[in-house]
């Protein structure tokens, strides 16, 4: 079964790396680093320059030397941990302002460990620095709508990576209904950002593929942070961030910038053995009860060595080829010293598109020939071979499958969808079976009020059962989502967010009757506010996009589509959440004394009387909303007493 579907598959890891290292686009940006870094200190920190030359693509380069020379003088002293602990955003004033969507993002305890998005807090400290200049807040206003590629190196890749979100967070803030910018991120050779949590937010938000992370083979710096964080020697990553400096520069420096051969060696086997551990985890999650380290990957990685390049967007299969490459011995030509790897990609974005062109075929004369069982395997001995394991080295049966571990568990988005699609036909008769229940109570008191009160044990057990098998199926669509495993454009296409939506209409309203039925709101809050299922949020994002991207979204156009019968489903999801606030506050003002109190819980009430008076006349309700029985038909007839009521006391008071 394995090798059927093997053969039905394409390993596209080195076809993907070959494209890249055969685009101007890693040359241009390490241009750009170089020139951002031999600016060094002198300079504002980043480097902007126009896209006249570069096809209207403006790239913006930012160095690590004033993040290094921040540390460098407690560098000999300093630990890890006291440099690269990660800092939540959540409870940092000036991440949560400058991140506001990650700040914002709910614990996953799902996930396994329910923390907060966590950065790393040199950079953050650095970036936010950076982005209160005027020089930066100027560049933000320069580059909106263009096409925008943000670069560093070393330190300066992490800060570029906070500039790349930085500027996806204002501008899906600034323009909600609007596609995710034209922004990719290109690293060279950047420490661990964040923890996993912010991993996962990037995915929920789409923003993985923006971000293109550029590895050597045996450069440390990008493997370091996944050791614990108190073994992290910080004068390390210091002193190669400066000797890179130095490497462009003539001006001398105060620190000790050189490694010496016996700590290069040392740090190998510190950084081999951790990453290894996390490697041969199944899932990312190394708890720091264990001792290790919050940091986790996100973005597509881009493992380079002379022989080319191959690109692995799967996190699991990320962390398990860093090891892989790294632990593979060092072929003749390559560079041997921890400071030669972390300097090395400028000849490597010169000699990957040579080594395309000139490459040696894959059976020499010398070597034994392979025999392929199928071209995804060929796929796979090229991946591998690309990123620097060759196929007499030990670590290449391991990464063989991983990489086809990794393939498997990531099939391509489209097909992901299709069996979707048919996951979706399969589940239909639970959404009918609820459209027949809903039916059975329109004349009554409507299902809302049915299935809170319970009425017909049967009909309420089964419609039950169907709302949960509806919710599994939904949340594991988003489950597919967060982890990019569907379409980017998903939650853009007509047929799943129609679908979305009429599940949301028909099921919400069943949802708030069981908070209410167990008197929820009366323990954690309102239901709106408390209450909602994150599907139902986000099935309103997609709605509210797809009215706006089809030009719908302003009142005069909804003016122009009245109905001429009661709509099938009540078009405010929330709608039975309102009636039960009003009813709340219809008998809260029954008993009201103070007569400040009372005029404000009056006005909320006219101002709800005024919204769904509005929604009945236009026929955007459901005609169970109607119904004899229900809860809005009984609040009607309370608001009216309660109104009575009032007008006698204001006449009273009027006479006295």
């Amino acid at each position: 079964m394995e090798d059927a579907e093997e053969n039905s598959m394409f390993e596209t890891s080195h076809v993907l790396g070959a494209l890249l290292a055969s685009s101007p686009l890693l040359a241009r940006a390490w241009d750009r680093c170089a020139a951002a870094t031999a600016m060094g200190a002198a300079s504002s920190g980043f480097l902007h320059s126009g896209g006249d030359v570069d096809g209207g693509t403006v790239y913006v380069a930012f160095s690590g030397v004033q993040a290094a020379l921040s540390v460098a003088g407690a560098a000999a002293v300093a630990s890890g941990a006291d440099v690269f602990a990660p800092v939540e955003l959540r409870g940092d004033a000036a991440g949560a302002r400058v991140f506001p969507q990650l700040a914002a993002a709910e614990p996953d305890a799902g996930a396994g460990d329910g923390d907060s998005v966590a950065v790393q807090a040199l950079a953050l400290r650095c970036f936010v620095k950076l982005c209160g200049s005027p020089e930066f807040q100027m560049l933000l206003n320069q580059i909106k709508g263009k096409e925008v590629v943000f670069t560093g190196h070393s330190l300066g890749g992490a800060i570029a990576a906070l500039a790349a979100l930085h500027y996806l967070c204002i501008s899906s803030s600034s323009q909600a209904s609007a596609p995710v910018p034209p922004v990719l991120c290109v690293t060279f050779g950047s420490p661990l950002l964040g923890n996993e949590a912010l991993s996962r937010a990037i995915l929920r938000e789409r923003w993985g593929g923006s971000f293109c992370h550029v590895v050597s083979q045996h450069d440390v710096v990008p493997r370091l942070l996944f050791c614990p964080l108190d073994a992290v020697p910080v004068r390390v990553i210091v002193g190669m961030q400066l000797q890179q400096r130095l490497g462009c520069t003539r001006h001398a420096c105060a620190v000790s910038v050189r490694v010496t051969e016996s700590e290069q060696e040392a740090l190998r086997q510190l950084v081999q053995a951790h990453i290894r551990s996390v490697a041969m985890e199944q899932k990312l999650a190394a708890p720091e009860t264990r001792g290790g380290s919050p940091y986790r990957p996100f973005g597509t990685y881009v493992l380079c060595s002379l022989d080319g390049a191959a690109c692995v967007d799967s996190l699991t299969a990320a962390v398990q080829m860093l090891y892989a490459t790294f632990a593979a011995r060092c072929v003749p030509g390559s560079v041997t010293s921890l400071e030669a790897a972390h300097s090395c990609y400028g000849d490597l974005v010169l000699k990957m598109p040579q080594q395309l062109l000139f490459k040696r075929r894959p059976n020499s004369i010398d070597a034994p020939v392979m025999v392929f069982n199928s071209n995804y395997d060929a796929g796979i001995s090229l991946a591998l071979e690309a990123s620097g394991i060759h196929r007499e080295a030990t670590e290449g049966t391991t990464a063989r499958h991983w990489l086809k571990a990794s393939k498997r568990a990531g099939r391509s988005p489209s097909l992901n969808c299709a069996g979707l699609a048919m996951r979706l036909g399969k589940i239909t008769p639970s959404r009918a079976q609820i459209e027949w229940y809903k039916a059975s109570f329109d004349a009554d008191m409507g299902y809302y009020d049915a299935f809170k009160l319970q009425r017909s044990t049967k009909k309420f057990h089964h419609a039950n059962m169907c709302r949960h098998k509806l919710a599994q199926f939904w949340d594991g669509v988003l489950s597919m989502l967060d982890n990019s495993q569907l379409p980017h454009d998903f939650h853009r296409r007509a047929k799943w967010v129609n679908a979305a939506r009429f599940y949301q209409l028909l099921v919400e309203p069943l949802d708030i009757a069981d908070y209410h039925r167990n008197n929820l709101h009366k323990t954690r809050g309102s239901y709106i506010s408390h209450g909602r299922e994150r599907r139902y949020e986000l099935f309103d994002k997609w709605w509210k996009e797809r009215d706006a991207l089809a030009g719908m979204g302003d009142a005069s156009t909804t003016a122009n589509r009245l109905r001429s019968k009661y709509a099938g489903l009540t078009q405010d999801p929330c709608f039975w959440a309102r009636v039960e606030e009003a009813r709340e506050l219809t008998e809260r003002a029954k008993v009201e004394h103070d007569v400040a109190s009372l005029a404000m819980k009056l006005g909320s009430l006219r101002e709800f009387e005024r919204y769904s008076g509005e929604l009945v006349e236009s026929k955007e309700v459901s005609i169970d909303v109607l119904a004899p029985q229900s809860s809005y038909t009984l609040w009607v007839v309370e608001w009216k007493e309660l109104k009575l009521k009032d007008e006698i006391r204001t006449a009273l008071l009027f006479q006295i």
